[in-house]
């Protein structure tokens, strides 16, 4: 007859398998492991927060601007000379169409003064501006003959001269042109849209060698505003008392000048520099590259701070944040030989989590700055009276306290040296490395603490 363990031999295994559950430090390692994966949801969901509240202030922004003027893209003037081509349809009968050629100026050149405005929507800042734009130049009579054109064939009493303007509802005044010092008053729209789909046109009579205009625009925007090289030599000058500009699209300034009390910025764009001719039939810009968008450049006003391009950049950080604190309580377990739960493990990681919420929601109302420092302090503070309870030591809670402020200080620079994180970054991890492999060189890793018969 079978015999059944003695009831002794059974409590022995069981004890040994606990034991083994709570002095196993692969075990540890795997809970760990498990424990981080498991703060992979949060953090990732913070990440998402960030980009919902991110778009929110970017609906925000939409929202004013659609009422102010959005971003401005100003391009001509163009000459256009209308022309009627007779082709037949599929029953052989004639059919008229219009069509354009446009010329661009010879000469081109923007003069404004950019002068921003911060509007309030709710908690978010939109950057407005309203410039005054004076615009110059020149074209010669214009020349069909090279176009494949006859000069019989073009209308050339319906020319017009016309203006881009991206968003109509920034204009603030009525525009006018001078040329060849006949006053002209633009009406809105363009009867062609080859080349530009939006703007005002005015009338021109052709009965001169050359045509000198000149415009004053008044024009309310919102963040950008950007202009088309459409002249054979296009020069822009611009400035504002707005210190913090981003020069943007396909050609930088040849001359800026950024100080406390504003910029100052100069270009000079060629038309050897853009892949399109000066004259040409129906949408000729792109024809050539009917993929590519036509080049631009300008200004775009930058707000000093983006608080939720720093937070998701902290917040990227953030599971490494959690990888560093787990690995201080561990080896704090190792080398003083102090049992952790899980669970405490757990509940300290989701303080590290919560800080980066307390970063979103703080910026928002103070500094990225000054939300760091508060949430910074709030989280250790609750990290350092709880961990005080767990170790029962006051020596250990100071010097983990003194860890985790380290790794604040430590992350919060790597916020601040763009250019340089991931110098500093690495370095930053190779000497948190060598630390550990110091502190951890007499441990047996088989039985999981320090040797004795080695001190340090």
């Amino acid at each position: 007859m079978e015999q059944l363990p003695a009831p002794g031999h059974s409590a022995s295994i069981i004890d040994r398998i606990n034991n083994w559950i709570r002095t196993s430090t692969m075990l540890k390692l795997a809970v760990i492991g498990f424990l981080v994966l498991v703060l992979l949801i949060p953090t990732s969901m913070l990440q998402s927060l960030i980009q919902e509240r991110e778009a929110t202030r970017d609906e925000a922004t939409a929202e004013v601007s659609a009422k102010w003027g959005g971003q401005q893209v100003i391009g001509g003037p163009v000459l256009s000379v209308p022309y009627d081509v007779v082709t037949k349809d599929a029953k052989g009968q004639l059919q008229t169409e219009t069509m354009f050629a446009h010329f661009l100026p010879d000469d081109l050149q923007f003069d404004g003064n950019v002068t921003p405005e911060r509007r309030n929507r709710g908690i978010f800042v939109v950057m407005l501006y309203h410039t005054k734009l004076t615009i110059k130049g020149s074209f010669r009579k214009p020349s069909v003959t090279s176009l494949g054109l006859s000069d019989a064939a073009m209308k050339w009493d319906k020319a017009f001269l016309s203006l881009g303007v991206t968003d109509m509802q920034g204009i603030k005044n009525a525009i006018t042109f001078r040329i060849n010092n006949q006053t002209l008053e633009a009406e809105p729209g363009i009867p062609s849209a080859d080349i530009l789909p939006s703007g005002v046109s005015v009338p021109i009579k052709l009965d001169a060698d050359t045509y000198r205009f000149e415009s004053v625009v008044n024009l309310n925007g919102s963040t950008q505003l950007s202009f088309l090289p459409f002249g054979k030599e296009t020069r822009v000058n611009l400035h504002s008392l707005w210190n913090t500009p981003s020069f943007v699209g396909s050609f930088l300034p040849d001359q800026r000048s950024i100080t406390s009390q504003g910029f100052q910025a100069s270009w000079k764009v060629l038309q050897f520099n853009r892949n399109f001719p000066q004259q040409g039939i129906g949408n000729f810009l792109t024809r050539a590259n009917p993929n590519e968008a036509l080049p631009t450049f300008g200004v775009k006003l930058l707000l000093p701070v983006d608080e939720y391009q720093k937070t998701m950049r902290s917040a990227k950080y953030g599971i490494l944040f959690v990888i560093l604190t787990f690995v201080s309580f561990f080896f704090v377990e190792i080398l003083d030989r102090r049992r952790i739960h899980p669970i405490q493990y757990l509940l300290v990681g989701f303080a590290i989590c919560l800080f980066y919420l307390l970063l979103l929601s703080i910026s928002e109302h103070v500094s990225f700055d000054g939300a760091y420092l508060i949430g910074s302090v709030i989280i250790l503070a609750l990290i350092t009276f709880y961990v005080r309870y767990v170790f029962q030591n006051t020596r250990l809670t100071i010097l983990f306290s003194g860890i985790l402020a380290l790794l604040y200080g430590f992350f919060y620079s790597l916020l601040q040296l763009e250019d340089y994180s991931l110098l500093l970054g690495s370095f930053g991890l190779l000497l948190i490395l060598g630390v550990i492999m110091y502190l951890t060189r007499h441990v047996n890793w088989y039985r999981g603490y320090a040797s004795e018969e080695v001190t340090t």
